[in-house]
């Protein structure tokens, strides 16, 4: 029992500390910068048109991300707006997304293509879960029981598998992607490059910390199905 709590809390810190460390990284580095010309939002435009990128670059309420099927990059109010470090190199990070779509990546395209499938996966998980309760009473069948193991496998899997299939898309983008972009087009002071690869690195440690957080999730699943 004594190992099992000790793992618990491993876990916990595992998946806390780098979100922590990673609020941390952006804050300190979300000053504006006397040396950068531009802001987030100006320097996605400069690399999309530098890239020949066919993609739009706008301002969202829900989180810096790139989106493949609309192509547009999509930039926080502040990241927009900011000539911090946080903020170009966010903005690197997220057109480093959109020349993986553009080079046709494989592992990008298997992750949008995985996320787009795990909607729908995950709406018929919801809907059977829902009505199992009131199957049970109308169907004796062992059948019930496959379904909503199922359906419970599917909400709780398929997490799973989006979060790990990030992570290689995740470090590509950052260090195979934005950091050459930063390093060869001279837009960053060699201790500035640093600092944006903290924040490369303590961005990246949010998808491990959730895709830790996920399968912490469906282990105890799978132990609540063994009780």
């Amino acid at each position: 029992m004594a190992w099992l709590i000790i793992a618990l809390i491993g876990l916990f810190v595992l998946t806390t500390l780098p979100s922590l460390y990673t609020r941390h990284i952006l804050n300190k580095h979300s000053q504006p910068h006397p040396d950068i010309p531009g802001t987030g939002g100006q320097f996605a435009e400069h690399l999309a048109r530098q890239h020949h990128l066919p993609i739009r670059v706008e301002i969202t309420e829900e989180g810096d991300h790139y989106d493949p099927i609309d192509k547009v990059v999509r930039l926080s109010q502040f990241n927009y707006h900011s000539n911090s470090l946080t903020a170009i190199t966010t903005a690197a990070h997220e057109i480093g997304h959109a020349i993986q779509d553009q080079q046709g990546y494989a592992p990008f395209i298997q992750r949008t293509v995985l996320v787009e499938r795990s909607q729908w996966m995950q709406k018929f998980s919801g809907m059977a879960l829902m009505a199992t309760p009131f199957l049970i009473p109308l169907m004796h069948t062992p059948l019930i029981g496959l379904v909503t193991f199922g359906a419970g496998f599917i909400a709780m899997g398929v997490p799973v598998m989006i979060h790990l299939s990030t992570l290689p898309v995740e470090f590509d983008a950052s260090y195979q992607r934005a950091l050459p972009i930063l390093q060869q087009g001279d837009y960053l002071s060699k201790s500035d490059l640093k600092k944006a690869r903290r924040i490369l690195w303590a961005c990246a440690m949010t998808y491990v910390a959730a895709s830790l957080s996920s399968l912490l999730n469906l282990w105890k699943w799978l132990r609540a199905l063994k009780r």
